[in-house]
């Protein structure tokens, strides 16, 4: 803290309502269209509910900073949940563009602010600091896919972003530089420069007239391509040849159709002697589409010592295996589709590394009458495809020992390895365009200057006309007009591109579902795939070029509206453990979590198109052949020398990046710091601590942070490909930080676990509360913990030695375990003893002398718990009920000895259970539990996750995971129910979903 500070405590170190903030992050993680994530792909971004909810709340003070205006408590209550009511509009999805709600809370920031220059005009720094007609500004130094710059710019702060990465950079510029630079300006296009001359005026507002070029000149790129490139991907014409045995082709006979796809299966020479000459497919599925009555499928024709691939309408026998294709089990093993012989993953990989790994062509997907038509695939297809010869490939090798890749197991080492030849021509032929299209926009806006864009507003009449901005001056010179303009446009047409190589590789998997191309990265790792599918780019389907821009133009259009010139924001490259522009800022920033996201290896993919496309108009950002990587704070042991080694790096690294943050940032504010990492990582002799949260928090300790409020913020989506089926974590911890003052005191470990065990308690009861995940208690628990410890400049142990930060997150985790245990307490007894049982043998069977042991402790019996229905016993042998074995028609209503375990029980197995009557059985059953009995079967919930996770069961701690965070869900249908409206339509629960 600078010395003669006043500083007032903030509202996000005291409350906030998670529960708001949390329900719109989950939901923003669903929208797909008009979000700012749209423009480009980014990993581990955060929701803009949480970067909205956390900035406010670091920049308005609480009440209690107050006493003049709140009094009492109950006044300070009352002014908190009218804050809160401004949190819960501003961040709700539909409110991303209402300047009233804005503006409700741009002027709440401006209160508090003048507050604080009042308290501070006698500040020996107060013209720099606390002047009180203009906003502190804002910087994030970690600044990423940019969401935090973007909501403290919508917020009324000018934002600065910066990242080491150029990639990241790039994607900043994109939304806090060029949709205010190009602010309410007309379209140059040849079009609506037409109806200009016409008459017309322009009423945009914000990025509409960007978008609407984006949209004009991403058109005339893909034309351009089709008579480039439109003899790679000729239509389909269906002939009676085709149709025979397929009455579902008789209406295109023919017609020719657009392809959406094809689908190809990866090959290597049979293993078996007999078929050596055979190019076998490694299929990890002939399955094309899985919908209900809608199932098409591949078979394969074995005749004349080889194999042809056919079409099937509707379900497959399972002597087609269509499911499965030819793979045998996890990882690269498969069977030899002409012999059956199984093909190891060892054969695979030297096959591969060898150059010998192809592709056959299995099927075509076309677009029929507002369907997808499945056709068989001819020889002429796949001559065609390999027609192609790219004369430009990204022969950049990437580091094959990169976090989360694969893919060089298998032969690829450099980029242009993960293409196919015709897919590596069509990405040559749009990145070729967009420069062309940036020299054609720069002409067209230059011709614009006649004056017809006109406006009813002053200020739309300037921009591209007007001589005093420039018109020759690069966007990356600060630029205005027309050459900056054509630029910036050509950086949004780049993005389509940097789309179109995400779903136009040869590691994008086809999803019969949803009938289309899944993208490469739907995770943040490079993962092998056998059977893939190359979407059409010139065609109008998922895969193409013109749904990447038009994506774009609805983003600008829809997210930036409202962006205006005085909220011109800056992004630039720089290293956060170097960088001196959080001078005097607010603070809000996600660092690397560790070792989880290699963000340095993942965006080379991206980097090597946008650097060919770009560099003439970006020479600084583009000037290496790849991604800076030896800086970057990420704590990789290949490529750091060892584990220890990067340990090391990681620490040394960020304490200078974090140490830079707590001397330079404005002195009034909390710095805010998003991290999320598992906690219970690493289990020891003295208890379970994480290497990923100790290095980070000795980072923290060691920049001089006190840690003066901890938020979970549900900032992941579980329905992400890692989320699904997994006990991945579903939020963030945001540390709230202030300079740690020099007069704190020393104190010992016995005065911490004491005030561990007063304080610890009452927090994880309020986390549970919020419905926290209980994959995430567990670090959500360091937050409250790690305050208490640094809150004293030193912990010292009783040989007079400091305590380490792996000690006091040892002592927090146990802790954990003991308020979750004992929360047991307020439970039956027989709960209490299924628990018990649970914890030492989970659902096994064990002999009745055992368990009457434990039946005494737990002053109950087997014949009670067997009238309860949660044990079963014979033989002399006693086990647990398992969730199928429960009667899916218990009533709780008459049931005589209900137990808080057989509710927890009966919750799981309807949301998780294949028979399961998901979220309506659940309401159901929580309607006739009763509110009280339902909330203990939630918070054993809690309890039974974190044995299951200890144990290393992770599908029981999945079930208990689902059962917690459908909580919301839950309510809101019992609430339905209890009012009597009838089911939602489509609001089932499917089976192993995660909502």
């Amino acid at each position: 803290m600078e010395q003669g500070t006043k500083t007032r405590k903030k509202l996000i170190e005291v409350a906030l309502p998670l529960a708001p903030i949390n329900e719109a992050s989950v939901r923003e993680k669903s929208i797909r269209h008009g979000h700012p994530s749209t423009l480009h792909l980014w990993w581990a971004r955060r929701p803009l509910a949480a970067a909205r909810a956390v900035i406010f709340g670091q920049m308005v003070d609480d009440p209690s900073a107050n006493p003049d205006l709140f009094p009492t408590e109950k006044a300070q209550e009352q002014e908190r949940e009218r804050l809160f009511g401004i949190i819960e509009r501003l961040v709700q999805w539909k409110n991303i563009n209402n300047e009233a709600v804005l503006e409700e809370a741009r002027e709440e920031i401006r209160e508090s602010w003048l507050r604080t220059c009042i308290d501070n005009a006698g500040h020996p720094r107060a013209t720099e600091l606390f002047d009180p007609d203009r906003l502190p500004a804002f910087h994030d130094p970690f600044a990423g896919g940019g969401a935090l710059p973007l909501e403290a710019q919508r917020l009324g702060l000018k934002a600065h972003a910066s990242d080491l990465n150029p990639v990241a950079v790039l994607i900043n510029k994109a939304m806090i530089e060029i949709p205010p630079r190009f602010a309410d300006l007309a379209p140059v296009n040849p079009v609506a420069q037409a109806e200009f001359a016409r008459g017309a005026r322009w009423n945009g507002k914000g990025a509409e007239g960007l978008a609407e070029d984006v949209r004009y000149y991403g058109q005339w790129m893909r034309d351009e391509a089709v008579r480039r490139i439109g003899y790679l991907y000729p239509e389909v014409e269906v002939t009676a040849a085709m149709a025979e045995d397929r009455p579902d082709l008789d209406r295109y006979v023919g017609k020719k159709l657009t392809v959406i796809a094809w689908i190809w299966a990866r090959t290597v020479k049979s293993p078996n002697p007999a078929f050596s000459h055979v190019d076998v497919p490694l299929a990890s599925t002939f399955m094309l589409s899985t919908r209900k009555n809608k199932e098409v499928y591949v078979q394969p024709v074995i005749e004349r010592g080889n194999y042809r691939f056919t079409v099937k309408i509707g379900k497959p026998t399972e002597l087609h295996k269509s499911k499965a294709g030819t793979k045998l089990g996890r990882g690269a093993n498969f069977r030899c589709l002409m012999s059956d012989a199984p093909i190891a993953g060892d054969y695979i990989r030297k096959e591969g590394q060898a150059g010998r790994m192809g592709a056959k062509l299995m099927a075509v997907v076309v677009q029929g009458s507002r369907q997808r038509v499945y056709l068989e695939s001819t020889p002429n297809m796949e001559v065609v495809a390999r027609k192609a010869v790219p004369a430009w490939k990204p022969d950049v090798e990437f580091f094959q020992q990169a976090l989360g890749f694969r893919i060089g197991n298998y032969g690829m080492s450099k980029w242009s390895d993960l293409f196919t030849p015709r897919q590596l021509v069509a990405l040559e032929t749009f990145s070729n365009l967009v420069g062309e299209t940036i020299e054609r926009i720069d002409l067209d806006s230059r011709i614009s200057r006649t004056g017809a864009r006109v406006s009813t507003s002053p200020s739309r009449n300037a921009g591209h006309t007007d001589e005093h901005l420039g018109q020759d001056i690069p966007l990356t010179e600060g630029g205005a007009g027309a050459r900056a303009y054509a630029e910036a446009v050509g950086v949004y047409l780049a993005f389509a591109l940097s789309k179109q190589a995400d779903l136009g590789n040869s590691l994008c998997r086809w999803e019969p579902v949803a009938q289309c191309p899944r993208q490469l990265f739907g995770r943040q790792a490079i993962p092998m795939v056998w059977d893939f599918a190359e979407g059409n780019p010139i065609g109008h389907s998922s895969g193409s070029w013109e749904v990447f821009v038009s994506g774009i133009a609805d983003a600008l259009d829809r997210v930036f509206a409202l962006t205006n010139r005085e909220f011109l924001g800056s992004a630039g490259q720089v290293d956060a453990a170097a960088q001196g522009m959080s001078a005097d800022k607010v603070v809000s920033t996600d660092p690397p979590y560790y070792d989880n996201v290699g963000y340095a290896d993942l965006s080379d993919f991206f980097y090597v198109w946008l650097r060919r496309t770009l560099r003439p108009f970006f020479a600084d950002l583009f000037a290496t052949l790849a991604v800076p990587k030896t800086e970057e704070l990420v704590a990789t042991p290949d490529r750091r020398g060892g584990k220890e080694e990067a340990e090391r790096f990681f620490l040394d690294g960020m304490s200078d990046a974090l140490g830079r943050l707590a001397s330079r940032a404005h002195p009034a504010f909390p710095v805010t710091i998003y991290y999320a990492f598992k906690q219970a990582e690493t289990k020891g002799d003295s208890g379970t601590a994480s290497t990923g949260w100790e290095t980070f928090l000795n980072a923290v300790i060691g920049a001089g942070f006190a840690v003066t409020g901890t938020w979970p913020m549900r900032t992941e989506n579980a329905s992400r490909l890692r989320g699904m089926a997994s006990n991945a974590l579903a939020s963030s911890i945001v540390l709230v930080c202030r300079r740690r003052s020099a007069d704190v005191s020393t104190t010992s470990r016995r005065e911490f676990l004491s005030a561990l065990r007063s304080e610890l308690p009452s927090a994880l009861s309020d986390l549970q509360k919020s419905n926290i995940a209980p994959v995430d208690l567990a670090q959500a628990a360091i937050g409250p913990g790690m305050a208490i410890f640094t809150d004293h400049s030193q912990l010292l142990e009783a040989d007079g030695s400091p305590m380490s930060v792996r000690s006091a997150l040892v002592e927090i985790n146990r802790m954990l375990d003991e308020t979750l245990a004992r929360q047991e307490a307020d439970m039956d007894a027989d709960t209490r003893f299924c628990v018990a049982w649970y914890e030492q043998y989970g659902t096994g069977e064990r002999a009745y002398g055992e368990a009457e042991v434990l039946f005494n402790a737990k002053n109950t019996s087997f014949e009670g718990l067997e009238r309860a229905g949660v044990v079963v016993g014979g033989k002399g042998k006693v086990r647990l009920t398992r969730r199928d074995e429960l009667d899916a028609a218990w009533d709780p209503t008459t049931d005589r000895r209900i137990t808080d375990w057989e509710g927890a029980q009966h919750l799981t197995r309807s949301l998780t259970a294949e028979q399961g009557g998901g979220m309506a059985e659940a309401a159901r059953l929580v309607l006739a539990m009763g509110a009280e009995r339902a909330e203990r079967a939630r918070a054993l919930a809690y309890r039974l996750y974190s044995l299951a996770d200890r144990k290393g069961w992770a599908d029981e701690a999945r079930a208990y995971n689902i059962l917690v965070t459908s909580w919301p869900q839950i309510q809101t249908e019992a609430g339905r129910l209890a009012a009597g409206v009838p089911e939602q339509a489509g609001f089932g629960f499917s089976p192993g979903d995660v909502p």
